[in-house]
């Protein structure tokens, strides 16, 4: 049972990157039912504009931003049109992320790893960098989604290992430097969970194996959770694993 107040997100503006499937998806839509209005990112505007009717349902508003978050300037765009329909941004959740079916070592491509590397850490920095600017003197959380990969080394691909550490890099650095005006960012490293990005494992999950794993809303739980922390503390980083894996 949730001890947190419904409304607990009341007034506030959430933007979620990687809204149309997944764990970006769930958080979008819980942080609408907690009161949030919010703003949708992603590359396909069809699944977005189905996120956004879900949340205006709520009675919340919804604005549908679709990118491409390996393109510098559309992000830069998306923010400003966020901006422009809902007046700021006070949290940014960073779920997007891809990987290949193409991962080891011996058969990435240059331009495999170029692909992994413009959506999972190229767009978390370009995003960055355009809400830190609007958040500053107001305050803000920024949110990264990472994976429990980075902890605990695995067979997910030398190009997704390395922008997932290099989002750890970015989410620190970003904090150290923006801390006195009060911004906050975390890192959330979720283990195996059911979304449609283990389609693209060369081997199929095993059945047994996928219905241990975790669920899109156990990360956007997570999410909310550090997203609703009073300004006065800080959660560096978060480990969220399947409890029998």
């Amino acid at each position: 049972m949730s001890q947190r107040a419904p409304g607990s997100l009341a007034g506030r503006t959430v933007l979620v990157a990687g809204a149309s499937s997944g764990m970006g998806r769930a958080t979008a839509l819980l942080c609408a039912a907690e009161g949030a209005n919010v703003a949708v990112l992603a590359r396909r505007e069809a699944a977005l504009r189905e996120v956004a009717n879900e949340i205006q349902e709520m009675g919340q508003q919804a604005v549908v931003l679709p990118a491409d978050l390996a393109d510098r300037a559309a992000v830069e765009g998306a923010v400003q049109t966020a901006v422009e329909a809902l007046g700021h941004v006070d949290v940014v959740v960073y779920a997007a992320g891809t990987n290949l079916k193409e991962r080891a070592l011996s058969v990435l491509s240059p331009e495999g790893w170029d692909d992994v590397l413009g959506v999972n850490l190229n767009g978390a920095f370009y995003l960055t960098r355009a809400v830190v600017p609007l958040m500053r003197g107001r305050g803000g959380r920024i949110i990264y989604l990472s994976s429990l990969a980075v902890q605990r080394p695995d067979v997910s691909g030398v190009a997704y290992q390395a922008t997932k550490h290099g989002i750890v890099g970015l989410a620190h650095g970003t904090m150290q430097e923006e801390k006195s005006n009060g911004i906050r960012t975390t890192v959330i490293f979720p283990g195996l969970t059911d979304t449609p990005l283990i389609l693209k494992r060369p081997t199929p999950t095993p059945p047994e194996v996928l219905a241990k794993a975790l669920h899109s809303e156990d990360v956007a739980a997570a999410c909310l959770f550090v997203a609703t922390l009073p300004s006065r503390a800080h959660v560096p980083e978060l480990q969220l694993a399947p409890a029998e894996l």
